[in-house]
């Protein structure tokens, strides 16, 4: 039976956590309707709004999300015909704070609470300041785990380093904390031998190259329509891995490939294939072609090798998008991209 008709919780959710998920869930199963507020000015690098919203309504789909900054504030203000107002500062003082979300509740929102529900010493002021701004009764304040023993962890103790504290993190949360690497190269270039040591040596995930998988299962033959299911296929893979992946994702090859083959084989592509073509990673890995031309059958020749491997070139730079050449015995390759990694992203 719920006790309250609306509830209330606020957070940064910088990030998202599993205690603030256990107190979102406490509201929500005692209240009748839950409404969820997320603000923080400044903005943290990497958790701007949309991305929090994101994760809100995934996880919580029943409940009222409303995640603001100051340029969503002045439209809703607009919307509703509110003069307008910024975001208090996170330097502001707990007042502050407390009577901007009353303001936002009956002014703006048009959406009294009857509790609201935190983990926070503040919690039983931020309801009296609550209930001055609500006319129809009172505002009760609900504590949930105040001394974070059920989940032991902070927001600021996982914006150090999310990695460090994935556990506490739900996988649709921690798949935005994996760095993804794109491993590109020509055929017989060492690329997939080069993902699958990387994935081994980091401990994580990796993606398979699709179009290779269906060009096998169909016999060696590939219709246009094809291309473009494969780089959709190839990024609906690395998604799902990145639920999975601790750190980093090795991806062996991206839709840049898939286009290539595509104008390669037809002479044309389709506009949707391009746009996949631009999908961009955190990281791009080009394998110089060193390796002796291995012809395991479904291979063009060492020429058709040294020209995609030119058209990588040409392409990456022309889209402005860096990439770092690794060359040598597989091995030696391991230990150049641990130690860029290592230098770009110290643990």
């Amino acid at each position: 039976m719920n006790l309250y008709k609306r509830g209330l919780v606020v957070g940064k959710f910088c990030p998202l956590h599993q205690g603030h998920e256990l107190l979102i869930q406490r509201a929500q199963d005692a209240s009748e309707e839950l409404l969820v507020v997320s603000y923080t000015k400044p903005e943290f690098p990497g958790l701007e709004a949309a991305r929090r919203e994101r994760w809100l309504r995934a996880q919580f789909p029943q409940a009222l999300i409303v995640v603001l900054d100051d340029a969503r504030l002045a439209a809703l203000c607009a919307a509703r015909g509110v003069p307008a107002r910024t975001l208090p500062h996170n330097d502001d003082d707990g007042d502050v704070h407390r009577h901007f979300m009353g303001w936002l509740c009956w002014t703006l929102l048009d959406l009294p609470v009857d509790a609201v529900f935190s983990s926070e010493d503040y919690g039983p002021s931020f309801a009296q300041v609550l209930q001055q701004h609500y006319a129809q009764g009172a505002v009760a304040h609900v504590s949930v785990d105040p001394a974070r023993t059920l989940v032991p962890v902070s927001g600021t103790l996982v914006r150090q380093d999310p990695q460090a504290h994935s556990a506490f993190l739900s996988p649709i949360v921690r798949a935005d904390f994996v760095m993804r690497v794109c491993v590109l190269g020509g055929e017989s270039s060492g690329k997939t031998t080069l993902t699958q040591a990387l994935a081994r040596h980091f401990e994580t995930e990796w993606v398979a190259e699709y179009g290779r998988e269906l060009w096998e299962g169909q016999d060696g033959v590939l219709a246009y329509d094809d291309l473009l299911k494969i780089g959709r296929e190839q990024l609906r893979r690395e998604a799902q891995a990145l639920l999975a992946a601790r750190r980093w994702l090795f991806c062996d090859t991206s839709p840049m490939t898939t286009y290539f083959y595509c104008v390669e084989m037809f002479g044309r592509a389709e506009q949707e294939l391009a746009q996949l073509a631009e999908h961009r990673y955190d990281l791009v890995l080009l394998c110089a072609p060193d390796f002796p031309f291995i012809q395991d059958g479904t291979r063009r020749d060492e020429d058709f090798r040294a020209r995609q491997h030119a058209w990588y070139q040409a392409e990456l730079a022309r889209r402005g998008i860096a990439f770092v050449e690794v060359s040598g015995p597989v091995d030696d390759r391991v230990r150049q991209v641990a130690q860029l990694l290592a230098a770009r992203h110290p643990t």
